[in-house]
């Protein structure tokens, strides 16, 4: 089970490292004027979110629920003390969400429906550092 918590980890910080940039470049596109400038962010995103985002999220995820199926088999959500992993797999489910709101934002700007500023973005950049910063908490302190 080491193995897969340590590959687990490894993909985990592939998907946030694509979470935390690919907004960073929604800030510089939604910026963007020209349009050699706005093609290559298009690229650049779509590589982003398909290439490393979209295949680091998903073994993420696999990888995860291999480790709750073998630590956790039994009803683990009627655990006692077990309250961190619920609030952990409630924060994944937000950061889930988060991803494929990115997926929406990409095809947005690859067809030119850009609706935000990059104050928006900005913003919208901080969200995974929150959870990553709560899901660690969790998953080594296990405060509850």
């Amino acid at each position: 089970m080491l193995w897969i918590k340590a590959f687990h980890i490894i993909f985990m910080v592939t998907w946030f490292a694509g979470l935390f940039y690919l907004p960073r470049l929604f800030v510089y596109h939604s910026m963007s004027s020209d349009a050699i400038s706005n093609e290559r962010f298009k690229v650049m995103e779509r590589k982003l979110y398909y290439g490393i985002t979209m295949p680091g999220g998903i073994i993420t995820i696999i990888l995860g629920l291999w480790l709750l199926i073998g630590y956790w088999w039994t009803p683990f959500l009627a655990v006692k003390g077990m309250v961190w992993l619920h609030i952990k797999l409630l924060l994944v489910s937000l950061l889930i969400i988060y991803h494929f709101y990115c997926g929406k934002l990409v095809a947005d700007f690859k067809y030119d429906r850009n609706q935000h500023s990059h104050v928006f973005y900005r913003w919208f950049n901080e969200f995974p550092v929150l959870i990553l910063i709560a899901v660690v908490i969790l998953a080594i302190i296990k405060p509850i």
